[in-house]
């Protein structure tokens, strides 16, 4: 039965929203690794924990329990834990998509002020959505689209590929087929 499950791609392909869902269905715990790579700030990631203490509390979140459902992105700083996937999912949502929720993201956690460029949060702001329109065409020295697709081909696990823009229930269905492929409630999500 497939109990280890890792869900990634680029920021706002729906990654962390999808993975809740999975772990919620399947009753597994959901962990993210925004809360490993990330020290906890008002506002929020603006600091990286330390590679070490990332991989250290990111083992104890897996170890912790033999069924569990991991989104984000851990591309070289968590290799340590590609044995223990039973399933990895790739999500690819085309770029003015993901740009559309990312923009919307940031003004519905920070507000519409962000888009001022007298806000002083402005340039952040600008500066991550550089950042993540960058995911397409970035190369292997970046989160990005070529170091995904590389980072997979070492993965010995079972691989869904989600490249499409689709809804929450359909990208839920399809994950279900593969985990309870037999389980009929699949196809009434």
């Amino acid at each position: 039965m497939i109990q280890r499950i890792h869900i990634f791609g680029a920021s706002g392909s729906g990654t962390t929203t999808l993975a809740k869902s999975v772990a919620n269905v399947m009753d597994y715990p959901h962990i993210d690794t925004d809360d490993v790579f990330w020290i906890r700030t008002d506002p929020p990631f603006r600091t990286v924990r330390e590679r070490s203490k990332r991989q250290e509390l990111l083992l104890q979140a897996l170890e912790r329990t033999d069924s569990w459902v991991l989104s984000g992105s851990l591309c070289g700083w968590g290799d340590f834990a590609i044995p223990m996937f039973d399933l990895v999912v790739f999500l690819f949502v085309p770029s003015d998509i993901r740009m559309q929720r990312l923009q919307k993201r940031e003004i519905d956690y920070y507000g519409s002020e962000i888009e001022n460029p007298d806000d002083p949060r402005y340039e952040t702001h600008r500066d991550y959505l550089d950042w993540a329109a960058a995911y397409d065409t970035g190369g292997l020295d970046m989160r990005s689209k070529a170091m995904h697709e590389k980072w997979i081909t070492a993965l010995p696990c079972t691989m869904i590929r989600i490249e499409r823009d689709s809804t929450l229930q359909e990208n839920l269905k399809t994950i279900l087929k593969e985990i309870v492929p037999n389980n009929a409630a699949a196809g009434d999500i």
